[in-house]
């Protein structure tokens, strides 16, 4: 395999390539790592690029046929994601299309018409229409300057979310010789970008890694005692704003979206085995701002680009930290800042096990992938019970460092972990609560003694009778529950059983009972959460009423052109705007994320909105501030 070149082209002049990004995107500056990415693109080179959700890969690869005036093709999974790039692309002016299964025969062969005839700069398709499809052929007989392969952790064994149809893109360097590869993702470990590299026969490829902290990211682990209202508090504090919920099972999505609804909180399920319209319905209605809240299954997301998601909140824990930076990574990927929370239970950790036994059943080699999976897992739970801080296990976990010791972006570093204050003690008490119940009961009912419960079942036991009955009267039993999880956790108490495992002691737990070793327990914080500096400074200066009144006018914009919201400008511009108070289209043009095409199509309808608001009352502090 050769490379698209013996030695590589002279890089694109710097001024150029501002000026398409000013033109096109509205941009006068690129982020971290894009530059060296576009060149990358512009000079026939292979690259591996990874940089965070909300990092700017799309541009990337979106830039370079632009400039060159040539046909790139972009491969990507994700039916909904390609839609909505197109979508916003021609909104810019700039000419592109997808070929993909919800595409009408209309819609292909004009797609296929413009393709022949050159028209496009860009062509999305869908992996498996690559060797399915005539279009292999007509790729084949273009002049097609590189292929941008996004998602690419999915050809990797190794990775998160392995897809079979990625193995055979290796075939696309020989199907197309005068073509560079270049491969997009947004998680990879070191391990993972070597076999993507080795998978596609990248040849000396520029590896290009960004930085993966999302520092307009606060991230917050919270004890998992009473989900339902704890999920609903998290939203009640982004009421107006988009939110995802993540859900383990289906089950939990369709219960939880109806228990949000009876606390006044309007959410929709969204899950793999609702009908294809259905799901649809809700990805249109969440894009285009007529939903806020969706709680779902991993199955949702991949793909929606709404840029504004103020708040992701995890019901129970990912089953590994590559899938929890990608969910979390779909907050705040405008830049502003977004809250990010995981509620945490070993008994999730638990499920987590139950479904990767199940599911690595049919593996080739069952005990290798349950072992790794289990890995994964592993990782996840030492970062939920870890107190340190958040940005900084993340970014180390990808193999990062992280200079600053308190980002002031999560709950560690803004001083809302609260532990047990004797959590020895209270160990001792759930110990031995164990050893006097004579024989292996299951949690919930232990936690039933404990908490003094008048049961038929504990008067059955004659349970009313220990010395261990009532001692934790007036904790939840749900606390209870969770600290009997977190033993756990740490090894100081042995289970049988699947899902619901009877408890006994161990080696370790008469090391507790005797006094020989301390225990730190966590219990749900008490007081509210306090406000992040990253948050209070995306707000400063802006006018919140007038932010919401531009908000109604992209919406009505968006819902007349059928497209998503964001695709007429982004919260960020919306906050300049409120902020600034252009009065001239050239003081609008002069905006980020208002490029000149925009500016002709939609500059004048905001200029009047401006004009004629009254103004309201300044932005309600929500969260108390952190110091």
């Amino acid at each position: 395999m050769n490379r698209p070149h013996d030695t590589p082209l002279p890089p694109w002049p710097e001024e150029q390539v501002h000026e398409a990004l000013r033109k096109t995107w509205g941009y006068d500056t690129l982020r971290p790592l894009q530059a060296e990415a576009i060149q990358a693109g512009l000079g026939g080179r292979d690259s591996l690029v990874v940089l965070p959700t909300g990092g700017g890969k799309s541009l990337c690869y979106q830039l370079p046929p632009l400039l060159a005036g040539r046909t790139d093709v972009v491969i990507s999974p994700l039916i909904s994601l390609m839609k909505d790039q197109v979508d916003g692309l021609r909104a810019a002016g700039y000419p592109a299309a997808a070929i993909h299964s919800n595409c009408t025969p209309e819609e292909i062969t004009e797609a296929e018409q413009a393709l022949m005839a050159g028209k496009l700069r860009l062509i999305y398709v869908a992996p498996e229409r690559l060797f399915t499809t005539r279009l292999p052929a007509m790729l084949a007989s273009l002049p097609v300057g590189a292929v941008a392969i996004d998602e690419a952790h999915c050809i990797s064994h190794w990775g998160h979310d392995f897809r079979p149809e990625y193995r055979k893109l290796a075939s696309l360097k020989e199907r197309l010789p005068g073509a560079a590869m270049h491969a997009f993702t947004a998680t990879a470990t070191p391990r993972v970008r070597e076999d993507i590299a080795h998978q596609l026969g990248l040849r000396d490829p520029a590896l290009l890694v960004g930085i993966f902290d999302r520092p307009n990211l606060v991230y917050r682990v919270v004890p998992k005692v009473d989900s339902r209202a704890q999920v609903a508090q998290v939203l009640l504090r982004h009421g107006g704003e988009a939110a995802i919920v993540y859900c383990i099972s289906r089950k939990e999505t369709e219960s939880l979206a109806l228990a949000l609804g009876r606390r006044g909180i309007q959410a929709e399920a969204y899950h793999a085995g609702l009908e294809p319209e259905e799901r649809r319905r809700i990805q249109d209605a969440f894009s285009e701002e007529r939903l806020d809240v969706v709680v779902a299954t991993v199955a949702f997301g991949m793909g929606i680009d709404r840029s504004n998601v103020r708040c992701v909140v995890h019901s129970g824990i990912p089953k590994s930290l590559e899938h929890y930076q990608q969910e979390s990574g779909r907050a705040g990927r405008d830049g502003l800042a977004a809250e990010c929370v995981l509620l945490y239970s070993a008994a999730d950790a638990f499920k987590w096990r139950s479904l990767i036994e199940r599911s690595t059943a049919e593996a080739e080699d069952p005990q290798a992938a349950m072992e790794s999976s289990v890995q994964l897992l592993r990782h996840v739970e030492n970062y939920a019970r870890g107190l340190r801080c958040r940005h900084k296990a993340l970014s180390e976990y990808f193999g990062q460092s992280l200079e600053a010791d308190a980002c002031g972006a999560c709950d560690v570093c803004l001083g809302e972990v609260e532990g047990v204050e004797d959590g020895t003690v209270t160990a001792q008490k759930l110990l031995s609560n164990v050893y006097r119940a004579g024989r292996p009961f299951g949690i919930t009912y232990l936690a039933e003694v404990l908490a003094g419960g008048d049961t038929e079942q504990v008067r059955r036991w004659g349970h009313q009778e220990l010395s261990t009955y009532g001692l934790l009267k007036g904790t939840p039993r749900s606390q209870i529950v969770n600290w009997y999880y977190q033993l756990l956790e740490q090894d100081l108490l042995g289970r049988e059983g699947g899902d619901r495992p009877t408890l006994s002691l161990n080696s370790a737990s008469m090391e507790v009972l005797k006094g020989g070793r301390q225990v730190q327990l966590l219990r749900a914080a008490a007081k509210a959460p306090r406000r992040a500096k990253i948050d209070r400074e995306g707000w400063e200066g802006v006018d919140r009423g007038l932010f919401d009144h531009l908000r109604e006018l992209r919406r009505d914009i968006a819902d007349q052109l059928d497209v998503p919201a964001y695709i007429v400008f982004g919260d960020a511009t919306l906050r300049t705007m409120a902020a600034e108070r252009p009065a001239t289209l050239p003081e609008m043009l002069a905006i980020k994320g208002i490029g000149e095409r925009k500016l002709e199509r939609f500059g004048q309808q905001f200029l009047d909105a401006i004009d004629s608001y009254a103004e309201d009352p300044e932005l309600p502090e929500e969260l108390p501030e952190a110091d």
